[in-house]
């Protein structure tokens, strides 16, 4: 199909404004590093109706070095002790991997070094999500985007300038590639959501496809993000919130991950379009529209007025509610019963 609008394609899968919103199922560690949890979650997420699930890729002393830096208000244990309890081996990143495929979901997973980038590609990924933290670690984009295959940029944490010298870092291999929206807080209130940075981004960026990716709690955001034109929503997921894990309390469970797929799909079909009356509305024009009808026994020669005409429905008679001030003040042509729609022949000089 030919169209101006931007477009990338993941797994065969077409994503951007002529398509229903690509709904990425953020597991992340929601795991906690346990693989038969994350074969739950998979699972779960399948039976929502979910394309495609996305874990984290982290083989924590390529990524960062040891330190007792704990992750702010998300938890207050370190991020060496959480990365680290959370790491799948290779082994079980390709268990999971071939269970997604046997479940009928695309896998993707987010690299957080070089080792890890390789290690997806050795595995077949069809994409590669970029996290907000390494939006504008530049070495990072620039060695996964000459890999080659699409990317899918968060942009947390960023603003316009940044994120325009990562853009440029990826385009100059030109690596397909989709940006999305993001406010790095965990949740995030609704007031510092921002959709405005949807408009920002496709502002700024005409050429690629725009999403959110959103840590508010619930789904309302991303509905509202895509009447604005988000073709990609990402949203954390877990089976219960009640599991542990930093990310668990900001994550939708599969009810609402089930909403989210089918309100996404229904207000990308409702927006666009323009305020004109559709051919399909005329069965309740008829009925709704109200027509001009007498009241009263009107004689010939009798001038028209609110004691013998007025406006009642059905809109079938050939005269309409809008024009009964054109009908007020002239005079009948000929007898009229009550209770009747008003032709224009009923009328002296009327057209």
């Amino acid at each position: 199909m030919t169209t101006s609008h931007p477009e990338i394609e993941i797994a065969g899968r077409p994503v951007g404004p002529d398509h229903a919103p690509l709904v990425i199922v953020e597991v992340g560690i929601n795991h906690e590093g346990e693989f038969d949890k994350a074969i739950a979650l998979v699972d779960a997420a399948a039976d929502a109706g979910a394309e495609v699930v996305k874990f984290q890729c982290h083989i924590i002393d390529k990524e960062m070095v040891p330190t007792d830096m704990t992750p702010g208000e998300i938890s207050s244990e370190s991020l060496w002790d959480i990365i680290k309890r959370c790491e799948l081996s290779e082994d079980e990143e390709r268990r999971v991997q071939a269970h997604c495929v046997q479940r009928g979901v695309t896998y993707l997973s987010t690299p957080f070094s070089r080792e890890a980038a390789d290690r997806l590609h050795a595995m077949g990924v069809p994409a590669f999500k970029i996290g907000s933290g390494e939006c504008n670690n530049l070495p990072l984009l620039d060695h996964i985007a000459a890999i080659g295959k699409p990317m899918i940029l968060s942009t947390g944490m960023n603003d316009m300038a940044s994120i325009a010298r990562s853009v440029e870092v990826i385009r100059r291999h030109g690596t397909p590639l989709a940006v999305l929206h993001c406010t790095s807080m965990y949740p995030t209130p609704y007031d510092m959501v921002r959709l405005g940075g949807i408009g920002d981004l496709q502002g700024a960026f005409p050429e690629l496809v725009v999403g959110l990716s959103d840590h508010s709690l619930g789904v309302w955001t991303c509905l509202g993000a895509v009447a604005l034109g988000a073709s990609i929503l990402e949203k954390h997921f877990t089976i219960s919130r009640d599991w542990p894990g930093p990310d668990t309390g900001i994550s939708i469970e599969p009810d609402e991950l089930g909403d989210l797929i089918a309100g996404s799909r229904a207000v990308w079909q409702a927006r666009g379009g323009g305020k004109t009356i559709l051919p399909e509305e005329q069965p309740v024009i008829d009925f709704a529209y109200a027509s001009v009808v007498s009241i009263a026994p009107i004689r010939a020669g009798d001038a028209l007025s609110l004691g013998n005409v007025w406006v009642k429905r059905p809109g079938t008679g050939p005269i309409h509610a809008d024009r009964f001030d054109s009908v007020i003040g002239r005079v009948a042509a000929r007898d009229i019963e009550p209770d009747r729609a008003l032709e224009p022949e009923d009328i002296r000089d009327f057209a």
